[in-house]
């Protein structure tokens, strides 16, 4: 073809034997916004260079143009970073029976908000909440669908147009840029802070508690980050014993989670759940995605009349965690209830996977390659959990030519692999590789490997 004119209709193209096997495959809406997708490009270029395209070339554009429309952003990917619990790839990965849980209540109907001994509707913010108390001990719960909509739930219902004290060393920022202070503005709370960002002292608190009227006390974990040196916070039980002799509820934000003692796997403690309800605070929100090891939510646990308060906030029901989240939450909880959450729970799993377990894996991947060497290395928790700590692990570390290229075309493999680079070497830790992507790992790396990384 040399003049645009002589470019093909799209009923031709439609006709094509590739046209029919897209309209089967497709539809025909989308098939004829493809083709004349790629007609509209090929007129456009023609207006450049004056190129007409063939019809062959024509109908790979719009084959193009329809696997790109169809594939979904979201995909699984095989995270070998060694980072358990990785914000950008999804954080915690379910258990196969929080999974078995989602896809029961998905395929069909469910009793989500009906009760099915009375015979009428009833609440879903039951479903979970007797797990929760039952584990923790708390009086109530609530689940919403994240841990920064937990406090601005908790700050709009219990403190709007109402001073808030924090120690100036929490006024944190996690991912994303998203600040603490701004979800206190916008809660309509009023931010009053004490100390200074390194020393914070009981006395601060007692200043402000003696000489203005104050709502609540507000104690941010330091979750992701550390402050070191000439430093000094007042404990919890401090704050509480301080706040409730004028009646002033405290409210710990804990953000990861966790239900279980982080020593026992050579980790430092991380605040647990039941220990912040235990000293007395009223209200403990936290995440349920991070060492708990769930789904995506944010969860509020504490006194029953503060949860009361809550439930009947209207921001509560535009906060409100959907049915998957509450199956899958609710699975996850089983397994503390049932003590099986080192065996179940895969960031638990991880964390205590063995290294001698850790080490028969990056062997079998080396003899299967035949490339590589095994050596010691390091995983970290992540996620927001536990910042600075690691893990001892074992690596397998491949001394490639251009590391750079193997690591990017492992991220365009069926199923993308994540690795990371370490001493100009691609790494991959068995730790946050799940067992059952053993397989799919091996023919990416091979794949890659076989056409010279």
């Amino acid at each position: 073809m040399t003049n645009r004119r002589s470019l093909p209709s799209v009923d031709q193209l439609l006709r094509a034997s590739s046209g029919i096997n897209w309209t089967e495959k497709f539809g025909h809406p989308l098939t004829v916004k493809a083709i004349r997708r790629a007609l509209e490009q090929s007129r456009e270029r023609y207006q450049q260079d004056q190129f007409v395209p063939s019809e062959q070339e024509l109908l790979e554009n719009a084959g193009q143009l329809l696997s790109d429309w169809v594939s979904p952003s979201l995909q699984p990917v095989i995270n070998a970073t060694g980072v358990i619990l990785h914000t950008n790839l999804g954080r915690a990965p379910l258990s196969q029976a929080a999974m078995r849980s989602i896809q029961a209540v998905a395929l069909g109907y469910s009793n989500l908000e009906y009760n099915l001994q009375a015979g009428r509707r009833g609440s879903r913010l039951i479903h979970a909440e007797q797990l929760l108390t039952q584990i923790t001990g708390a009086e109530a719960g609530l689940v919403v669908n994240n841990n920064a909509s937990a406090i601005l739930l908790v700050l709009s219902a219990l403190a709007r147009r109402r001073r808030v004290v924090i120690a100036r060393s929490q006024l944190i920022e996690i991912g994303g840029g998203f600040r603490l202070p701004d979800v206190m503005v916008q809660s309509g709370a009023r931010l009053v802070e004490v100390g200074t960002t390194n020393r914070v002292h009981l006395s601060d608190f007692q200043e402000v508690l003696a000489s203005q009227p104050v709502s609540l006390v507000l104690r941010a974990h330091h979750s992701n980050f550390k402050i070191i040196g000439f430093t000094s916070e007042p404990g919890l039980n401090e704050l509480v014993d301080l706040a409730h002799q004028t009646g002033i509820p405290v409210v710990d934000d804990l953000g990861s989670g966790a239900l279980l003692d982080t020593t026992r796997f050579g980790l430092k403690h991380e605040p647990m759940v039941q220990e912040s309800l235990v000293a007395g605070a009223d209200l403990v929100c936290f995440s349920g995605d991070k060492l708990l090891g769930g789904p995506q939510a944010g969860i509020i646990l504490g006194q029953a009349n503060l949860i009361a308060k809550l439930k009947k906030h209207p921001l509560a029901r535009a906060m409100r965690a959907d049915k998957l989240c509450l199956a899958g939450l609710s699975a996850t909880l089983l397994h503390y209830i049932k003590d099986e959450a080192e065996l179940e729970i895969p960031v638990w799993r991880m964390i205590s996977s063995p290294l001698e377990d850790l080490q028969a894996r990056a062997q079998r991947w080396m003899a299967r390659l035949g490339l590589g060497k095994v050596m010691p290395g390091k995983s970290t928790v992540g996620g927001g959990s536990l910042p600075g700590e690691t893990l001892p692990t074992i690596l397998l570390a491949l001394g490639l030519a251009n590391p750079n290229k193997a690591i990017r075309r492992l991220r365009q493999a069926p199923i993308p692999i994540i690795a990371r680079l370490q001493d100009d070497q691609l790494v991959l830790d068995p730790r946050t590789v799940l067992p059952e992507q053993d397989e799919e790992l091996l023919a990416g790396l091979t794949s890659v490997l076989k056409d010279g990384g």
